[in-house]
């Protein structure tokens, strides 16, 4: 049994993670949001926790016993990152993949892509054994097609379905050792 935290349960993206983690008879979904009111979709089964990430004794309780954490938020994502990174390494969890943004390595950074941009930074330098999407623009699609560039490759394509991420989620839990300590541009392709 795989034991797989959601951070930021509630987000747009999260729904179509649920629902794709949720094929997986094996793994055990713990979802993390502010609000537990705002988590949409099919959440039988899985523990919630109402909490904010900044609540770091709440976070660390949260992280305590995970095989994977998932990073889905928005905000102060360098506070953010660096609160759930130490509790990863107290608790001895080491497993992450983390939502970025499409264009953070472009010069000059668009100060909405800040955030973003201090998010991947501090999970690359953390030694945890990470994997960065940043993913294109989001679409509803109801399609399966994704395209991964490496960081420092141009990235390619175009607007992903949400489903398509989650697909790709689904496949880097289920083989937790895939892109590992990878920084990976998603997008739909050309």
């Amino acid at each position: 049994m795989k034991k797989v935290l959601i951070i930021g349960a509630s987000g747009s993206l999260s729904k179509y993670v649920i629902a794709e983690l949720k094929n997986w008879p094996e793994v055990q979904l713990t979802l993390l949001a502010r609000n537990k009111n705002r988590i949409s979709g099919d959440i039988s089964g899985c523990k919630i926790i109402e909490t904010d990430v900044m609540d770091y004794p709440n976070l660390k309780t949260a992280i305590d016993g995970q095989d994977i954490v998932y990073i889905n938020l928005a905000g102060n994502l360098e506070a953010m990152a660096k609160n759930i990174v130490k509790a990863m390494k107290e608790t001895g969890v080491t497993r992450v993949i983390a939502i970025s943004s499409i264009g953070i390595y472009k010069m000059p950074l668009s100060s909405i892509l800040v955030p973003y941009r201090k998010l991947a930074d501090v999970i690359e330098s953390s030694g945890l054994d990470y994997t960065i999407l940043r993913p294109d623009w989001f679409t509803n699609g109801d399609e399966i097609a994704y395209a991964l560039t490496q960081k420092g490759q141009p990235e390619t394509g175009g607007a992903i379905s949400r489903k398509s991420i989650a697909a790709f989620i689904g496949t880097l839990i289920e083989n937790p050792q895939l892109h590992q300590n990878e920084n990976l541009g998603i997008s739909k392709p050309d």
